[in-house]
């Protein structure tokens, strides 16, 4: 396969051998390698149940995998860090997202690309605001940027409801 782009998503809430979940984060890109450019990290308030809030960061990376290949690639990394298969939304000492993929869309059974949820999630958009403005979603044809102004938006309609 070619060398492609991959936008991650990384997130971290629990401390882990690395240390605090920015040291995680921190960690979590080195093993990756591959790294192109890196968002800053920010704090955000927990999704789900879990009450520790969350160090989140995106990153672009090049690699000549597939999407399934690095999918497995991440997980392995995750499962390195401590990252034990539980109650969705938990606190987690790593989670690495595949969001976005140069070569546009992809779906199999265990992986689609673009991330079904990213659109909506500010925790998302927000680092890769910083990194990947213009890049376009391959289904909407929205770029980061139009994606972040929208969601913005719903936030602020929702706090002012």
């Amino acid at each position: 396969m070619a060398r492609t782009s991959y936008v991650v998503a990384l997130g971290s809430n629990r401390r882990g051998r690395h240390g605090s979940p920015r040291a995680e984060i921190a960690a979590a890109l080195a093993a990756i390698g591959g790294v192109t450019a890196v968002s800053p990290i920010v704090t955000t308030p927990p999704l789900g149940p879990s009450l520790r809030r969350f160090a989140n960061a995106a990153a672009i990376i090049e690699s000549d995998e597939a999407p399934p290949a690095l999918l497995c690639r991440l997980k392995a990394i995750e499962q390195a860090f401590g990252r034990r298969r539980g109650r969705r939304w938990g606190a987690r000492v790593i989670d690495l997202d595949i969001i976005l993929w140069s070569g546009g869309a992809w779906a199999d059974a265990r992986l689609t690309v673009p991330h079904r949820a990213f659109r909506a999630r500010g925790f998302v958009l927000g680092p890769l605001l910083a990194i990947a403005p213009g890049w376009r979603d391959p289904l909407t044809g929205r770029t980061v940027r139009q994606l972040a102004h929208r969601q913005r938006a719903v936030d602020r309609r929702a706090r002012d409801a």
